[in-house]
Formats: C-alpha cells, structure tokens, sequence
C-alpha cells in the first residue's frame, strides 16, 4: 500500500479527517467543487518503487455523492473519476511542481462507484465505501507515479492500496520453488524451476510450476524423488534409511527391512549385506533374500550295464533357499589301486548332459570295459559361483563290466593253396580287455548256411564231445596270422544242413556241463573251481545260515591283488561225503559263469576244515528283503535297470543251456551299486523233505517253489529256460511290488488251482502297464509262446532309453476280471474298526495318528486324501501309496459288491 497521496497545487483537493464505515476516525482526501463547471483537480502520489513487478495492482477505498442529492446542482458534476500512471526511473515530481499536468500519464480507466450516497445518509452518518480493484502493466522501469483526476464529482478517497501478485515459495513434488512474480498479463504464465530437495533426484523431465497471473501455482511439471537409501517423510523431506533397512532405487517407495540372511548397520543403506556364507546371485533382486549353496546330492545309486551306466540321486536335503539347483557330473576313470585318476575321454556320452542337468539321472556310455570310474554328481544354484568353496558333491565308484570287443576293421589273405590258406588281421580298436580268442567262421561260397569248424589249441581234460568252432587265442602282437587247413572240416558238411548251428554266441562262449555228469564230481570241482589257500581267508561275522551251514563276511587277500570283501559258505561239522559233494557242486556250477549278473566264484578251500565256498560280497543281501526295507524308495526307472540286469544274468545263462529251476527274488543279491546278480546255484534240488520254508512244497518226490515255478514244472517236472521265464515273470512282480509276497497267503494248493484256472497275478501298485504286460508274457500257459531271456533284455533296454513308455499306470480292476487275482487289497467288511483295517495292511503303526486326527471310522477313512495323509503325519512315500490304493478299493467296496478269490 502506497499512503503517500498529495494533491496538486492548484486544486479543490483537501486532506480532511472523516470516519470510516465503522465510525473510526480517518485521514482523507475529499473533493466537492460541482458547482463550477470544467473542473480538473488532480491528487498525486509519490514515486512507487515498482520491486520487480511486471503488473501492478490498485485497490482504491472511496465514496461518492448522489449527484442528484445535491440541491441545485449544475448539470456538470460528475459521479466518477479517473485513474492514471507514468511510468519512470527516477524521481521528477516534487512538492511544488507542476509536472502532472505536463507528463504523459497514462490512464488506467474512469471508476464509477456502484453506491453513491444521499444527504439522508450521510446525515445519518451512513457510509457506502466502494472499493474497486485495477491493474497496469507491463512495468519496465525502476518504478512509476499515479494520479487520480476529479472533473466534477463530490468524493472521498478513504485509502489506496497498491500492490503487486506473486506465487509464494513451495515445495512440491520434493522440489523447492522459488518465490515468483507473476506475468506481465493477468493472463501470463511465468515459469519457475524447481531444486530437489536434498537427498533427492529429478525424475526424466527437468522439474518445473507455473505461476498464473493470480499468484497462484498451476500443476507442476515432472518430479523429484528420494535417492536409493532415502524415504520420503511428510511430503516434502528425504529422511535417509536406518540401520537393518535399506532402499536401493530411487523413487516414491519406503525403506523396507533387510531380506533374510542379510543386514545393513548405517544408514542410507542402498542393499543389505548378506551375511558370512550367504551370497546373491546376479541376477537376484537387491530385495529378495541372501541364498547358500545346496548341500551334496543324496543316495545316489548306479545300474552298470556292460560299458555304461545308470545314475541316480535324490535331491539336496538342503537346496540353499532356492529353487534353481541343477548339477554337474565330473566323470574321472581311475586305476585299479584307486591311487590316481585322470578325467575321462571327450567320447564319453553324458545323456541328457553333463552340466547343468535338472533331473536327478543320466546315462552315461562309451565307458571302458573292466574300468574303475569315479564319478562326482554336483549340486550347484545360482550362488555357488559366489563361493569360495567347491561345490558340494557325492562320489560314488562303480566298475564296469565285460564287454565285446569292437569288430575286427579288415582281414588279409597272406598265402593259400590248395588244402589250406593264411589270414592275418589286426586287433580291435577297441579290445575292451584282454582278447582271449578269435572265432573264424567259413563256408563254401555256393552255400548260403554257414559252416564253422573248432580247433581247440588249449587242450581240456575230459572233454566229453568234440565240437566244430575255432577259436584262436589271443596274440599280444597287434597282428594276428593264423593257417587253416581245410581237409577233414569240409568233408563232414555233406550239406548245409549237417553243419552244427546250436553254438552262436559271442567269442569264447562256452556250454555249461553239469558237473554230476563226471565220474568223479571231484574232478568237476577242480576243473572249475580255482583252490584258495585257506590263510588269505579272514572270516569276520556271521551274516546267515544256509543250508549246508553258516555264511559269513570276510575277507580275501590274494597275493599281487587287493584285500576284497568276500561271503563265506561253510560246511557244517559231521557232513557226509554225499553232502560235501553236493555242497561243492555250487561252487562246480557257478565256476564256470562268468558274467556281470551272475555271483562271481572267488574260489573254494578244500584242503582244511571247514571247507568253504568263497564268492563276491554283496552288501544289501537278497533283493526280497532289500526290497521291503526300502519301500517306496526307489523310481520305476532303477527298478527296471535291477530287472534288466537279471534278466541279463539269466540270458547268459540260458545260452550256456543251464537252466536255474529256482529263480525268485531270494535268490538275487544286490551289490552297493544296486547291481543284481543271480545266485543259488544247484542247491534247490538238494532240500531235504522236511525242509520248514514254506516257499518250497513237495512235489514228485522233490521239493519245488510252487509260487514261481511254471505250471509244466509242477506238474511234470519239466523244468527248461522257459519255465526260468515264468519265475522271471514272479521276480518282476515282487521287484515292482517291493518284495511283496507272490499270492499272499494263499496256500500252494489254491496258486496251482488260480494259475491252472489261468488267473493270473494283477499289476502292483503304481506298476507301469508296460511292465505288466511283460510278465503277462513271462506267463503264458504255453511255454513255447513266452518270450525269450534275449527278447526280455531287448524290451527292458528300450524302456530304459524311452522312460516315457514307462508313464501308463496298469490299472487294477474294480470288478473281476483277468488278471483278477489281488488279494493284496482286504475286504473292509472283514473289519470292525480303523485298528482292524491297518493292521490288514500292515500299516498299524499309524493307528493313533488315524485316530487322533477324527478318523475314527472306516466311512471317514474312505473319504481320506493324499493331503489328509500328509497333515496326520504318513510322509513316506511308499506308505502313502499303500494306504491311497486300500482307501481307493474300499471306496470301490462301498459302492459295489465285487466277488474275488476266496
């Protein structure tokens, strides 16, 4: 407000005291000269200092007579008067000068007031103040000067007030705005720049607000926000992180407490520190928690077949808090004494690879033959490349087994006459051991059958039968030269027809001879069997009792080879010379097997007491019981690689014409490898009658194994390689039924009755449909229609390379129906409690787990989930399968009234 109002020189101005509209006594300037006409009064104020401003605001309190209240007055007077400015940068107009009436003012507007007042009301002291509000501009100079101009009009001006318009400093958007004035226009829009705020950024766009010609702020244009370690805090502040908290962008967000495994101890913090052995990936998020490594990879197991092999693991038990563990496998092939090992050759085949696998399995081939190989399966995430520590791995040893050689690349004729021709050729490529012999097969180009004549060059004693295949022992040489002499062979091939074909095995294959069949069974043993020197045999614990006596583990320690681990079978004290026969005829039979499946004889000891049989130790025992300790455990594809390799010890078998009449998962032992290998040999035939295995029954005069043995086995004795097929059949069903027992508790008599009815055994639980069909197969009524032990090792290899033929669950029926035979499921009408049921199933270690939990009657108990299982406290896979497939039937039970198998 400018107060420095004075009039001009020669004017009817007058500063006089007067009251306000509340009766408060007041300075004004009034005028009231209508009586004479051409009035031009003017009231001056001093130099205004302008302050920046472009347009200048004036408020001017006044009133204003009615000229019509006024008695006679001329028609000259006036209700209004004007408002003028000049605009200068100096101060010309002073007391006593004219310059008013010579400076070029310029006007503003003539104000008119909306109420004059009476001689009624100012009488009554009733005073109508008008304010008016007006502007100029735009302002250049230092400041300017106003005028008002009376020409007639009786008025008072209370108080003028001049201003200017601004926009007050603001914080907005975490930006500090200057103080600003506004436009030179009311209509003008001036900018201002913004300053973050401390600890802030600006956002893309410089920040910027407009002020309008109101003073006041328009919507602001882009934005500051609080830097990465900063919060925002009322609005308009950027209060740094406290410790165990951290921000790590900038932007609108809020501190948030430190991820798991991580900490921050100052302020500001932009990420959170992960604690000692705890790490972030690269491309975690600085929010989510600090990960470990996993731990090593569990029970891990292998399936050796030949030159390569199977492995499988279970996942870490720890996987660090993440879910992106995948693992390496670090093949090294090592020498026998295990001393050094060197990484394996670039041609060895990882499936599906070697790092970076997601499953828990590979196949691993192009191994060496007889070849110890070790292998590290690692565990590693997303953190383990920020560890100062190897990765957490499993080792597991496994050795291969034999294999046949590669074929031999080229064959030259050296010389030839008449009766006779040389050939040389050199050795396979790949030897895959020590070649033992060379098989040469010829025959007459005008035949199409092949004629193949032996020629034994190492002498045997009591050879029984002259056999027709040459076979060439092995030169150290790289090259081989053998002559041929032609005479006798081709004459004894009238046709092709006369040649002998029942021998086509691989190089060296011998045809087992039955060691009753000498003389003296002795000689067998010796011939057979190799003779151990009773002091590199330590006996250590007793592990069984058979039926000759006691079996032991021990240890063997032959000269210029490492100590073993060995099972010892004893002769019990007072045998008869027949019982030592007998007993030593195992050891005559299983000396000359020579395969990866089948037990392996280490030797005998004849020469002092107790006589022993010495054979290979197999840490988990007899596959039946291995099999029930480890329920549940193990996937179907290890399943089927422990029946691929039985089956692969019987097809060696059944092509060395042996036949093994007591095939059954008893008889199978299982190394730490889970290699399976078929033992028992010979013994079967020898129980005695008053045997107590309930797995044997009478028959002929001999005891048999009723619930594996083929039907023509039991009823005529007919015992070949197809009826080890039909015990081959039962050994798959107890492998996929994790030992149970075939045919449950029904008596002998009642499983020859079912399979002479042709009913046969259904799929067990979860069992792949494929499998079952093979042991549908294996048990076929006509023998000569059953699959070979050949085509049982080709099916079972095609499985193991396509595990999605494996997928398709059997389906065990609901009504009868073949294969209707499944007394493993009870009928729950048979029961009168939960107790009853589970102990049915052999699940009675569960009952107060059921019964705490409300499930107290077989209604409720047929209503159970798998998740009900699980929150009562069932977490073993196996058990929980059990107990699904019994809960299913007896919802099928309660809607039907199937008839089964009493």
């Amino acid at each position: 407000t400018h107060s420095q109002v004075k009039p001009s020189k020669v004017n009817f101005w007058e500063e006089v005291s007067g009251y306000d509209e509340n009766l408060n006594t007041i300075r004004t300037y009034q005028v009231c000269n209508v009586f004479e006409p051409s009035q031009n009064n003017w009231l001056l104020t001093t130099f205004i200092d302008r302050r920046g401003a472009q347009r200048i605001y004036v408020e001017i309190r006044f009133t204003v007579r009615d000229c019509s209240s006024i008695p006679n007055v001329p028609g000259s007077c006036k209700e209004t008067f004007n408002l003028y400015y000049y605009e200068t940068d100096a101060v010309i107009a002073t007391k006593g000068t004219a310059f008013w009436m010579e400076a070029p003012y310029l006007k503003v507007d003539t104000i008119a007031a909306d109420e004059s007042f009476s001689q009624v009301d100012f009488g009554g002291r009733l005073m109508k103040v008008n304010t008016e509000v007006r502007s100029f501009g735009p302002l250049s100079k230092n400041g300017f000067y106003l005028a008002f101009q009376d020409y007639g009009a009786c008025m008072s001006l209370l108080s003028v007030r001049v201003f200017y318009k601004k926009c007050p400093s603001v914080v907005q958007n975490f930006a500090i705005f200057p103080e600003t004035m506004t436009g030179a226009e009311s209509t003008s829009l001036v900018i201002a720049r913004g300053i973050c705020i401390p600890n802030s950024e600006e956002v893309d766009v410089p920040i910027k607000l407009y002020c309008n010609g109101d003073g006041e702020w328009m919507v602001p244009i882009g934005s500051c926000t609080c830097k990465a370690g900063f919060e925002p805090d009322n609005g308009n502040v950027c209060r740094a992180c406290p410790p165990g908290t951290f921000k790590s962008t900038q932007g609108p967000g809020l501190c948030l407490q430190c991820p798991p495994n991580s900490r921050s101890t100052a302020e500001a913090a932009t990420i959170c520190v992960c604690r000692n052995g705890y790490y972030r990936g690269d491309a975690d998020q600085p929010d989510e928690p600090c990960t470990s490594v996993p731990s090593s990879p569990r029970n891990v197991i292998s399936i050796v077949n030949e030159t390569s092999v199977i492995l499988e693991w279970h996942s870490p038990r720890e996987t660090g808090g993440r879910d992106d563990v995948v693992y390496n496998i670090v093949c090294k092939k090592c020498r026998a004494d295990r001393r050094s090992c060197s990484h394996c050759d670039d041609n060895v085949d990882f499936v599906p690879r070697q790092l970076g696998l997601t499953e828990t399995r590979v196949f691993i081939s192009n191994l060496w033959a007889h070849t110890l190989y070790s292998f590290e399966i690692q565990a590693v995430n997303g953190v383990s490349n920020k560890s100062p520590y190897p990765a957490q791995h499993v080792s597991i040893d496994i050795t291969t087994n034999q294999a046949a050689p590669s074929i031999v690349p080229i064959m030259h004729q050296i010389s030839s006459t008449m009766n006779s021709f040389t050939l040389s050729w050199p050795q396979p490529e790949q030897p895959n051991g020590i070649i033992l012999d060379y098989e040469l097969r010829y025959y007459e180009k005008v035949r199409f059958n092949k004629c193949m004549s032996v020629h034994q060059q190492k002498k045997k004693k009591k050879k029984k039968k002259e056999k027709r295949f040459l076979f060439l022992e092995s030169s150290l040489s790289p090259l081989v030269v053998l002559e041929l002499s032609l005479r006798a062979d081709m004459s004894n091939c009238p046709s092709p027809l006369g040649c002998p074909t029942h021998f086509s095995g691989s190089p060296g294959m011998k045809i087992y001879i039955d060691p009753f069949t000498y003389e003296d069974p002795n000689e067998a043993v010796r011939e057979f069997a190799k003779e151990i020197d009773v002091s590199t045999v330590k006996i250590e614990e007793v592990i069984g009792a058979g039926e000759f006596g006691e079996v032991y583990k021990g240890r063997l320690k032959l000269p210029g080879k490492r100590e073993i681990y060995v099972a010892i079978k004893t002769l019990k004290a007072g045998y008869v010379e027949k019982q030592r026969r007998d007993f030593l005829s195992e050891a005559s039979i299983m000396g000359q097997f020579d395969h990866p499946n089948i037990i392996r004889l280490e030797g005998v000891v004849t020469k002092s007491r107790p006589v022993m049989i010495v054979t290979e130790f197999m840490e988990n025992g007899a596959l039946d019981s291995f099999l029930r300790q480890n329920d549940g455990q193990f996937t179907v594809i290890q399943l089927v690689g422990m029946m691929r390799g039985i089956s692969a010890g019987m097809k060696y078998l059944s092509e060395m014409n042996y036949v093994h009449r007591d095939l059954a998962a008893r008889n199978i032992l299982v190394n730490s490898n889970l290699v399976c290998k078929v033992s028992d040999f010979g013994l079967s035939r020898y129980l005695q009658d008053d045997t107590s295995d309930p797995s044997y029954t009478s028959s002929l005069g001999g005891k048999i194994p009723v619930r594996w043995t083929a039907p023509e086995a039991i009823a005529y004795r007919k015992f070949t390689s197809a009826s080890d097929v039909w015990s081959y059949g039962i050994v798959m069903w107890e492998v996929m039924s994790f030992g149970e027992r075939p045919y449950w508790d029904m008596s002998n008599q009642d499983v020859i009755n079912a399979i002479e009815q042709d009913y046969r055994l259904p799929p067990p639980m979860d069992c792949p449909s494929a499998l079952h069909q093979l042991m549908l197969d294996c048990w076929q009524k006509d023998r000569n229609v059953r699959p070979r032990f050949t085509d049982i090792v080709s099916t079972l290899d095609k499985m193991i390379r396509n595990p999605t033929s494996l997928k398709a669950i059997a389906n065990i029926p609901a009504v009868p129906s073949q294969p209707l035979l499944d007394r493993s499921i009870p009928d729950f009408n048979t029961f009168s409690s939960v107790e009853d049921w589970l102990g049915a199933i052999k699940m009675s270690q569960y009952r107060d787990n059921f019964l705490n939990s409300g499930f107290t009657s077989l209604q409720l108990v047929a209503q159970m989930t798998s998740e009900d299982l699980l929150r009562i406290g069932v977490t073993l896979a196996g058990h929980q399968k059990k107990i699904l497939s019994n809960v299913q039937s007896m919802r099928v039970q309660m809607s039907q009234s199937p008839t089964t198998m009493a």
